[in-house]
């Protein structure tokens, strides 16, 4: 057995015992913290027993895991260093701080900064470990959200989550101002109060779009999953942010628009039309006599509102066009599928050039003649130019 006397011997200014302690602490932080922190992660999870089902433990265990371990091995590490005594207890800068009228110098150690740097590292840790809770909140939320028809609860669940990130980092930052760097936080607060009008002008986009995101909310001009076009952007709503909305365009591409766009601009929500407009302008040939146009506008008019999935139609000879006689078609498809919409304006496309070469007329293109097409007598008589001796 190990004498007393021998870890009472001093090296560097420490016993053996210190070092001891030291190494232990360590090595048992560093190998148990995997199985301690997935312990505590599972302890944690019964807390959410009730709000979650069992098929989500996994999810939350991979959630917290990292941000534990952090927090066991800071927290080992600061009891382990605190073992020992630094041998160099000396003050290595000064800071001023004011105490009534006066400033008083305060010396900065070593010691002091290592327990700053692990108290900055341990309450970071701790607010990771809450917005991670945040996120497996909102997980199972989303989850809840996708087993009901309505889509509202789909883009307020991602909305709500920002916003309580934001207010946990917020509350982080404070914490750490006050703890850490022993800012006075309400003398702090009281300050940004007295700044207030130009923290305002300066956040004032930022401002605008969170306001537009509770209009969004609050107004409901869509929802995610909606179809909309707002300043020549056409795509499906796939997140309202707290501070922007993202669109998958029809190219996939992803736009991003401020929500104060949103909301200020002209914006049209595609899914809630009732039937889609396809209007078109035909030309005929001036070869086509009026008999022909009156049957051809009469057999196209006929078909299309026979046609089961349109609706509203019109057909009419509209004018006397530079290449041909231009007949102006429209109508709406009540079938809002993008597949179905398509295949009924090609099926009705090929039945109305079927209709008019039946009529034997066909379609006209822009023609242009030119002087060499002409006989040369009337190019001449044309120019005033004179053939005759």
């Amino acid at each position: 057995m190990l004498d007393s006397a021998f870890f009472e011997q001093v090296f560097w200014g420490n016993t053996v015992k210190a070092y001891c302690l030291f190494g232990g602490i360590l090595f048992v932080g560093l190998i148990f913290k995997r199985i301690v922190s997935r312990l505590l992660s599972k302890l944690l999870f019964k807390l959410f027993k009730s709000f979650s089902n069992q098929s989500h433990d996994e999810a939350f265990v991979a959630l917290l895991v990292k941000p534990i371990e952090t927090f066991i091995l800071l927290t080992t590490l600061y009891l382990s260093i605190n073992q020992l005594k630094h041998p160099l207890e000396v003050a290595i800068f000064h800071y001023s701080k004011l105490v009534g009228k006066v400033k008083e110098q305060i010396p900065v150690s070593i010691g002091d900064c290592i327990d700053r740097i692990f108290l900055f590292g341990i309450i970071l840790s701790t607010f990771w470990i809450i917005l991670r809770i945040i996120d497996f909140i909102s997980h199972v939320l989303l989850y809840k959200a996708s087993l009901t028809d309505n889509k509202s609860d789909d883009q307020l669940v991602p909305f709500l989550k920002e916003l309580f990130k934001t207010i946990v980092i917020f509350i982080g930052f404070f914490t750490l101002l006050g703890f850490v760097f022993e800012v006075n936080v309400l003398t702090l607060i009281t300050g940004l109060g007295i700044g207030g009008i130009a923290i305002a002008l300066a956040a004032k986009e930022s401002l605008e779009n969170l306001i537009g995101s509770f209009t969004i909310f609050l107004d409901k001009p869509f929802i995610v999953g909606d179809l909309v076009k707002v300043d020549g952007v056409e795509g499906t709503v796939e997140k309202v942010g707290f501070r922007s909305t993202r669109i998958r365009t029809s190219e996939k591409t992803m736009a991003t628009i401020p929500n104060r766009g949103m909301i200020d601009g002209v914006l049209e929500n595609l899914s809630l039309r009732n039937s889609r407009k396809v209007a078109f302008t035909i030309g005929l040939t001036y070869e086509t006599n009026a008999g022909s146009v009156k049957k051809i506008v009469s057999e196209i008019e006929d078909y299309i509102s026979n046609r089961e999935g349109t609706a509203d139609v019109s057909a009419s000879f509209k004018s006397f066009g530079e290449s041909g006689l231009n007949i102006e078609v429209s109508y709406f498809v009540v079938i809002l599928n993008n597949a179905e919409f398509l295949k009924i304006r090609q099926e009705i496309n090929l039945e109305i050039m079927d209709i008019v070469m039946k009529n034997k007329s066909d379609f006209a293109y822009p023609t242009q003649r030119l002087i060499s097409d002409i006989p040369l007598a009337a190019h001449d008589k044309e120019v005033g130019n004179d053939t005759t001796d």
